[in-house]
């Protein structure tokens, strides 16, 4: 091969690897090009969403936009002003139940409030759905199904839900101050009684409020005749004025169990109302009435004296140091002077703050957290216990715990019924049990009818509980002999203890 052969092939490759290098450069150059693109295409989707973190791959940006809709999902379920679960909690509920009864109760005043002020309008909305919450607890399924409506579901047979639904209706309609202008709301109410027969929620749900506008009520919605409940709720609301004063009113005691000891550690006190004409008034009919009419400040402290009165004579007799969980309304809690009524409720039976507890519902306490806070902090102070009713029903319970310090936690009778046989009440129970140990705080399971239910929660870690399976709420002196009675418990514990033990044989 000639040199002029070798120069020119020389060239030819110096020529090649000139372009290679120009084509890598360019591609290179594009490379960056669309990645600053892709880079200012996150960016700006990334401020379209409201993100403000970095958030610099596709992978990042996919991952947020999923957060982001799962959170806008749940935040779908939960009425923006009032905090109540919106239409699909409430159909979910409906279609787990099967049969019961709905009500819905029509605001009137928050629609004409809000055609000249919105903003009074929003004012009254949150004022009557907190009344509601605050009359119901968590015992029931409140639901805002639209601006002006609220929803409510009481699951099971439909005995006793009418008069209670009643009472609401005219609790209800009490006065209230909404700045300074005072309000007397007009309140509807249609409702209908849902069998199990495979009825379309929705379908109920539609129907039930087509009615505010029909002329005539719908077949499964009964015909309200408000005026007619107004004077009977008024006659009612008048007796109970008199209720303590004429000795109407009593207390029982439902014991409360330790798994460990097998043995009674105290009770719960329960209102109970004999009339002398009515007979045993049911508390979901008087109960709302009494915190609507401001009654629930004098009874609450009849049943306070009460009860701490049992615990003295009871621990006179020998009974043992059991300790007595009296509820309070959140009429008392605004009082702001719980703990000094406590104080001098203790010294007048000259017993020590062992003797008692205080529960409430996780709604009663969120009332009013900061003051809330201040008076659960006097009473742990000075030795009473506090607990927290209903524990996982309401919207906040773990931010409840973060903010007010508990020493007991109840798990609703919602997630113990059938508790061995459901997987998601499987794992509420064991969240609930998990977070008392992480947290130092005891937990007790309510409404415990089976010896099933009590063999899981116990295999679980659970070990006090309350319910039907131990005993139903008894009369002072019935409740002085079941705790006496220490054999009979005993086997109670060890009839569910035991088949506890002999599962775990069968699967080892």
């Amino acid at each position: 091969m000639s040199g002029g052969e070798i120069t020119g092939n020389g060239a030819s490759i110096a020529a090649i690897s000139a372009a290679l290098l120009c084509c890598a450069l360019a591609a290179l150059a594009l490379w960056n090009l669309q990645r600053r693109r892709m880079r200012r295409l996150i960016e700006a989707a990334a401020a379209l969403i409201g993100d403000e973190r970095p958030v610099r791959t596709p992978q990042a940006l996919l991952q947020r936009i999923g957060e982001l809709a799962d959170l806008r999902g749940r935040a779908a379920q939960v009425h923006g002003l009032t905090g109540l679960p919106t239409r699909e909690p409430l159909i979910a509920r409906m279609s787990a139940d099967g049969q019961g009864t709905l009500a819905i109760f029509a605001l009137y005043d928050v629609n004409r409030l809000s055609a000249f002020d919105p903003e009074l309008g929003d004012t009254v909305l949150r004022l009557l759905a907190h009344r509601m919450v605050a009359m119901i607890g968590t015992r029931r399924l409140l639901a805002q199904v639209d601006r002006s409506h609220l929803a409510l579901w009481i699951g099971g047979a439909a005995e006793g839900a009418a008069a209670e639904i009643d009472a609401l209706c005219y609790a209800m309609g009490d006065r209230l101050t909404a700045g300074e202008r005072e309000i007397v709301p007009d309140i509807g109410l249609r409702r209908a009684v849902v069998a199990d027969d495979g009825s379309a929620p929705e379908l109920v749900l539609t129907r039930t409020l087509a009615a505010f506008s029909a002329p005539a009520a719908p077949a499964d919605a009964a015909p309200i005749d408000l005026q007619a409940i107004a004077r009977e709720r008024y006659r009612l609301e008048q007796d109970l004025r008199l209720a303590v004063q004429r000795g109407e009113m009593r207390l029982d005691f439902q014991p409360l169990i330790d798994s460990a000891t097998a043995c009674v550690m105290g009770a719960e006190a329960l209102i109970r109302w004999r009339h002398p004409v009515r007979g045993l008034v049911s508390p979901g009919q008087f109960v709302p009435i009494m915190e609507a009419s401001g009654l629930a400040p004098e009874i609450g402290t009849w049943a306070l004296n009460t009860a701490v009165r049992h615990a003295a004579i009871w621990r006179r007799e020998g009974l043992g140091r059991l300790r007595i969980a009296v509820n309070v309304s959140g009429r008392q809690l605004e009082a702001h002077d719980l703990d000094r009524l406590v104080a001098r409720t203790l010294a007048r039976h000259g017993i020590g703050p062992d003797a008692i507890e205080i529960e409430l519902t996780e709604s009663v306490a969120l009332g009013d957290a900061v003051g809330g806070r201040a008076t659960f902090d006097a009473l742990r102070a000075m030795g009473v216990r506090v607990a927290i009713d209903d524990f996982g029903t309401g919207y906040s319970s773990f931010s409840t715990l973060r903010t007010l310090a508990f020493d007991k936690i109840k798990i609703d009778r919602e997630f113990v019924s059938g508790v061995e046989a459901s997987r998601e009440r499987q794992a509420i129970c064991q969240s609930i049990l998990a977070l008392g140990r992480g947290l130092g705080i005891r937990v007790l399971a309510e409404g415990v009818e089976r010896a099933e239910e009590v063999a899981w929660l116990h295999r679980h870690g659970c070990r006090h509980f309350q319910g039907y399976y131990f005993a139903a709420p008894l009369d002072p002196a019935s409740f002085a002999a079941y705790v006496r009675d220490r054999d009979a418990v005993s086997a109670k514990v060890s009839a569910a203890i035991d088949s506890v033990v002999g599962e775990e044989r069968i699967w080892a």
